[in-house]
């Protein structure tokens, strides 16, 4: 008898959950802690900024604690500034990390170049960082490693790894596609958290995705095969889940109420000072 030569295909990763979040003026929340964040946990926030057709005043200073902020740009550049000590402009390519920990103040608005064209996402943080001290980061292009055509924003693939320090098992990748062309993510075995959204275009993966859209799969560490039909930028987040409970504040995640409070204690005592500074 002849042996069966049939190849048994792993059928694809299914997509579980799609948004296209709420847009006030030009920024949309694509995800918070009280959707999707408590499904995608540790990335809690994500918001998708553009600035074409209508002004950019940005958002002046506003205080975090037990979360860590990564923000990157496709287009454009923005100003940014934090009680850390930074200030200056993040250009397309760059990436500002900003550890609030413990609890800090930041700020930022429009850059010099016109539309700009980004997102801002939120992790929260394990009980042994979140109540740390402020850290921030701020990366050119040039400092940005790539694998193929994924930008490693924070984690690694393929071998090339971010210099950023990420606080738990994460991969946070950038990634541009021309139209037809097909890539391959394979995330670590740990990784059972994984999503995309969409900044410009439209994928298949294998269902069609679109841009200004968030995608999260179902949980698992399987593969996910992209292709796109069209010009397409997005961002990819894949990690192992954040185990602890969310305890929140207005601008703060943390992993119980006694840590939010010590969090919102902190900010209270650096918004004592900016005021007194007169920066508030």
């Amino acid at each position: 008898m002849a042996k069966s030569t049939a190849v048994i295909r792993e059928r694809p990763r299914e997509i579980v959950r799609r948004t296209h979040g709420r847009r006030q003026g030009p920024i949309t929340r694509l995800m918070s802690p009280s959707d999707l964040g408590q499904i995608l946990k540790p990335f809690v926030f994500l918001d998708l900024f553009d600035s074409e057709g209508g002004s950019f005043s940005g958002v002046g200073w506003h205080p975090h604690s037990g979360i860590a902020t990564l923000t990157y740009l496709w287009e454009g550049d923005v100003r940014y500034e934090d009680t850390t000590g930074a200030a200056g402009f993040l250009p397309a390519g760059g990436v500002e990390w900003f550890e609030a920990a413990g609890g800090a103040w930041h700020g930022g608005g429009a850059g010099n170049t016109g539309r700009s064209r980004g997102f801002q996402l939120w992790l929260a943080l394990p009980p042994d960082q979140e109540l740390g001290s402020a850290e921030s980061v701020y990366q050119k292009p040039q400092d940005i490693r790539a694998n193929g055509p994924a930008s490693v924003l924070l984690g690694t693939l393929g071998g090339v790894s971010s210099p950023l320090k990420a606080p738990s098992s994460i991969n946070y990748l950038a990634v541009r596609l021309k139209a037809g062309e097909a890539w391959h993510y394979e995330p670590p075995a740990d990784h059972t958290i994984s999503w995309i959204a969409l900044a410009s275009g439209r994928l298949t993966v294998p269902e069609p995705a679109e841009a200004g859209e968030l995608v999260a799969f179902e949980t698992s560490n399987q593969a996910i095969d992209f292709r796109a039909e069209a010009d397409t930028e997005f961002v990819l987040g894949s990690a192992s889940r954040h185990p602890y409970e969310l305890a929140l504040g207005y601008y703060s995640v943390h992993t119980s109420p006694a840590s939010l409070q010590a969090g919102e204690q902190r900010i209270a005592e650096i918004k004592a000072r900016l005021q007194k500074e007169g920066r508030l």
